[in-house]
């Protein structure tokens, strides 16, 4: 070692203690390595600090001590890589294997050299730099491309030094645009999608109109209308670098929504202001804050603002305090609340409202305030209560109707089955009623029922009900009465109508049957006691009529005879006993037929000609109804079909059951039924009686809904004689009414009938509906309904209902001859054969 001190000392001419003063001198690491081994000769004091190896420990040692990496090795490996000296970036091995950026260089010292100056310079500081600096250029970026706003920054210039992804993405950049770096493409672009205006859309500042704003200018704000409808809001703020400006920021924000949510609220308000329904508007405490003109006028003056809005209002039985918290509840359930209320006004007054209240609810979900909607309801509401009052009543005894019963004994039957109480339905049938109405007419045999009814409800206490059954018949409802109290009434009615009657100077009697029936010896439903009081009054009038019976449950063998008729009707159909008749329907205006009524008649061998008023309830009550009325659907749209075939384009009218109606697939049916036959929906009407759409209403509802929407009409049938409320009209899809021929059977004389029938043609009107008089049998009768602007009749004036062929001929004749009804402009109702 000494040698080679003593040779590079002869070599470069310099002492050995001068050589090694100027490498220590040095601030970077060296290595004096011998140029044909590569091995260290001499490592200066700062080589030590930054390889971990000592100045005396490193000497005779290879420089490949230090390689870390496979470039070094083959840096070394060839001395073409060196012999002219090199300077490069890599990582060396520390004596304490830790990896260290340095920057290397290597000097020959000679031509032919014998030794080689290896020097190195720390990088590990200046990495982390780097590292630092390219970590927050990341985090810029990423922040810039996150922003929810598009961004655009420019130079002083006006050049584009950067942009975001929103920002190409709001302005719709195409690619080419993207790719090319052209700043001028990218603002004709902008440019060209702002409608034009006071100001043009441009950041060059040659280009005359909005121009760049000066670098040093505040914070400003545009808003931009595009052409494709969208509105842009446009900020810009100065960029400053030590205080100096260097450029500018821009952000676009997509604003439409904002834009149309303003002018939406300034149609709410205008809604508001102008609308003709009451509304107010309360805080999340149901407090009164604000109420339209319409609103104020409804409560006449009454200053209301601070209050609870749910004590404004009542029901019938009086205030409801808890009307808000009722609301409240269903707006937790994500509903709103609605309902008839008397709204309260000034000076104690009070007017009746439909009240729709619904919340508004924050972004997290929470009630913030509330908005009523109020309808003025005080006529409607008088005139429902009328409509309920003749709902509720006979229309032509103004005796207690079915509703009215039902509701009654359903009542006692709760109440019984706490308290053990018992009570007695009474079942009365005129006998023999049907010789009146055909030797004096039903104009007189139904004053005679008026009669009978007020000489009954004479011999009743005030807990007791009576009520028109239909016809001829009565059921009475004897409260908290046993046997022998029933027995007593029972006796006090035969007795009482015994007595002679005398109606316009003509004296007669009326006799009548009673079938008696217990709760709960006898039955546990009002169904089940009237049937039973029924099947009692039959044995009655099987014994000579005029008395009466109680119901014992060997009369029920009296049904035999029933089985066997349900027997042969079930039998009918496959034996071909059973056909469709068509009844016409006429305009009374033009006297032509416009549609049919499609009726079943049964023909049997050993019982005859068998009314459907006999096995029509059969049927329903053993359900074969739903066979049958199935068949019948067929058959007349088939029939119908064939009537279209020839040119006669008029509607068939089915009658559907309850029970038929009910049956799940009955749509389905209905459906294809009509595809099979190619009969065009519009051409077939469902006749329903009102009790079929108060069961179970909502799904009833859903059900003719559905079928309105097939195209199929819909007709109220014995219009009038049921026990609805009547707002199912306002809410189905009605197309026709039917008016029942009970009322129709007074005309033109009777004043109540007319009234009747004058107020459902009236409210036909209304609707929009078509009405149809059923039973018209007289001229007289026509013509009063004609006078009352009604549209249609169907009965023995025109036709009785006729087989297939006969109806095919029927119409026939209507459309190549002569109308099938008319009324002579000098006819006189009044007399009987007015009408040709």
């Amino acid at each position: 070692m000494n040698a080679a001190r003593a040779e590079i000392s002869q070599e470069i001419h310099t002492p050995a203690k001068l050589m090694s003063q100027l490498l220590d001198g040095l601030q970077e690491g060296a290595w004096l390595l011998d140029a044909q081994q590569l091995t260290v000769v001499y490592a200066n004091a700062a080589s030590q600090t930054l390889t971990g190896y000592g100045s005396q420990e490193v000497l005779g040692r290879s420089v490949l001590l230090l390689a870390a990496t496979p470039l070094q090795h083959a840096f070394w490996s060839d001395p073409l890589n060196w012999s002219e000296g090199a300077q490069f970036v890599s990582e060396i091995c520390r004596a304490d294997g830790m990896l260290v950026p340095v920057e290397m260089r290597v000097t020959a010292l000679d031509s032919q050299p014998c030794y080689l100056l290896l020097s190195m310079v720390d990088k590990s500081a200046h990495e982390r730099h780097e590292t630092v600096l390219g970590e927050l250029l990341a985090e810029m970026r990423a922040t810039l491309e996150s922003a929810a706003d598009g961004i655009l920054v420019c130079g002083p210039d006006g050049d584009i030094r950067a942009f975001n992804h929103r920002f190409s993405q709001l302005w719709t950049l195409p690619q080419a645009i993207l790719s090319s770096r052209d700043d001028a493409a990218v603002f004709a672009h902008l440019d060209a999608q702002i409608l034009r205006s006071a100001s043009q859309f441009t950041l060059l500042q040659d280009t005359p109109g909005l121009g760049l704003p000066d670098l040093s200018a505040p914070e400003t704000s545009e808003v931009l209308d595009l052409c494709d409808g969208r509105v842009i809001e446009r900020r810009s703020v100065p960029q400053v670098s030590r205080g100096v400006p260097t450029g500018r920021i821009f952000s676009y924000r997509d604003i439409t929504a904002q834009s149309q949510a303003a002018a939406d609220l300034r149609l709410a308000a205008r809604v508001f202001e102008s609308s003709l329904d009451g509304i107010f508007i309360a805080d999340a405490a149901c407090k009164l804050v604000q109420v339209n003109p319409a609103g104020r006028k409804l409560l006449e003056g009454l200053e209301v603002v601070g209050r609870d809005a749910g004590t404004l209002f009542a029901t019938d039985e009086g205030a409801v305090p808890e009307l808000s918290q009722l609301a409240q509840e269903q707006w937790e359930q994500g509903a709103f609340w609605e309902g008839n209320l008397w709204l309260t006004q000034a000076h104690d007054q009070r007017c009746a409202v439909w009240l729709s209240w619904v919340a508004l609810r924050d972004g997290y979900g929470n009630v913030v305030q509330s908005i009523g909607f109020m309808r003025d309801m005080t006529q409607q509401r008088f005139a429902q209560q009328r409509i309920e009052q003749l709902a509720y009543t006979d229309a032509l005894t103004g005796l207690p109707n079915r509703m009215s019963l039902i509701e009654r004994v359903d009542a006692a039957i709760a109440t019984a089955h706490v308290h053990n109480d018992m009570f007695s339905i009474l079942f009365v049938d005129l006998d023999r009623f049907k010789i009146i109405n055909d030797s004096l007419g039903h104009h007189f045999g139904d004053r005679v029922l008026k009669l009978v009814a007020e000489r009954l409800n004479s011999l009743l206490r005030p807990a007791d009900i009576l009520c028109r059954h239909g016809g001829d018949e009565f059921v009475l409802y004897l409260h908290a009465c046993n046997a022998e109290g029933a027995a007593s009434v029972a006796e006090r009615i035969l007795t009482e109508m015994r007595r002679p009657f005398l109606l316009d100077g003509l004296g007669f009697s009326v006799q009548c049957s009673i079938g008696v029936a217990q709760f709960p010896r006898d039955g546990l439903t009002l169904s089940e006691l009237i049937r039973q009081a029924d099947i009692a009054m039959y044995r009655v009038k099987e014994r000579g009529r005029g008395n009466f019976s109680f119901y014992q449950p060997q009369m029920s063998a009296g049904l035999l005879s029933r089985m066997r008729l349900e027997h042969a009707m079930r039998q009918a159909l496959d034996k071909g006993h059973m056909s469709v008749y068509f009844q016409p329907q006429v305009h009374i205006g033009s006297g032509r037929i416009v549609a049919a009524e499609a009726l079943l008649r049964w023909t049997d061998p050993e019982f005859g000609v068998v009314s459907p008023a006999a096995f029509i309830p059969l049927a329903e009550e053993s359900g074969y109804v739903v066979t049958l009325g199935a068949w019948v659907l067929e058959q007349s749209v088939q029939e119908a079909a064939r009537w279209h075939a020839q040119g006669m384009f008029i509607k068939v009218s089915v009658n559907v059951s309850a029970l038929e109606f009910r049956q799940p697939d009955f749509v389905e049916r209905l459906t294809q039924v009509l595809h099979d036959s190619t009969l065009p929906a519009q051409w077939l009407e469902l006749e329903l009686t009102e009790s079929i759409l108060l069961q179970d209403a909502q799904e009833m509802a859903l059900r003719v809904h559905r079928i309105a929407e097939l195209g199929v009409g819909l007709v109220i049938d014995d219009f009038g004689t049921g026990y609805s409320n009547l707002s199912y009209l306002k809410k189905l899809p009605i197309s026709k009414i039917k008016i029942d021929q009970s009322f129709v059977r007074g005309l033109p004389h009777d004043e109540e009938d007319k009234a009747i029938v004058g107020a459902i043609i009236s409210m036909g009107q209304a609707l929009g509906v078509e009405i149809v008089a059923e039973g018209v049998e007289t001229p007289e009768q026509c013509a009063a309904i004609e006078q009352m602007q009604g549209g249609y009749f169907q009965g023995y004036l025109c036709s009785p209902a006729l087989p297939s062929l006969q109806f095919r001929q029927r119409l026939r004749e209507d459309a190549y001859g002569a109308p099938a009804y008319t009324i002579s402009s000098e006819d006189d109702p009044s007399q009987p054969g007015a009408a040709s």
